[in-house]
């Protein structure tokens, strides 16, 4: 059976020449999806937020003697081995180190990071310098 191309009824023999445009509706479809999302997903990685990493590495300075918070791996705040409450941590500070400028926070490595962020944002309300406590690489294997 043959078809017809131009719908005249014309066979290839008669002299029609066969049909070689190429359809580009759909390839110019994909490509304006392609730049409709393009467009949208451009103004999301512009307004991220490019954040830079600090390396840690040993202090060779002294160590202050400075009041300890810890924060443990159950979200509970201690000073000295004595429970504390979050509210009421700048009082239990000056209170067992009046002429504290500064703190240590030394938070357990599986601690929740909102525990941790809300301790330090505490003490750097209260008017404190935190610093944070950290081991270490190479001595983490000796000591568990």
């Amino acid at each position: 059976m043959a078809f017809s191309v131009n719908g005249g009824g014309y066979s290839r023999r008669r002299g029609s020449m066969p049909l070689s445009e190429i359809n580009v509706t759909p390839f110019v479809d994909v490509v304006l999806v392609l730049l409709i999302i393009f467009m949208l997903t451009a103004h999301v990685i512009e307004s991220g937020i490019e954040v830079d990493v600090p390396a840690v590495k040993t202090s060779t300075g002294k160590v202050q003697d400075l009041p300890v918070i810890t924060v443990a791996r159950s979200g509970e705040y201690n000073i000295a081995g004595e429970p504390v409450n979050i509210n009421q941590v700048r009082d239990t500070v000056l209170k067992k180190y009046p002429r504290a400028k500064a703190v240590y926070l030394r938070a357990d490595k599986e601690a929740i990071w909102d525990v941790v962020a809300q301790m330090t944002a505490e003490l750097g309300a209260a008017g404190f310098q935190v610093n944070m406590v950290t081991q270490p690489a190479d001595s983490s294997s000796s000591r568990r």
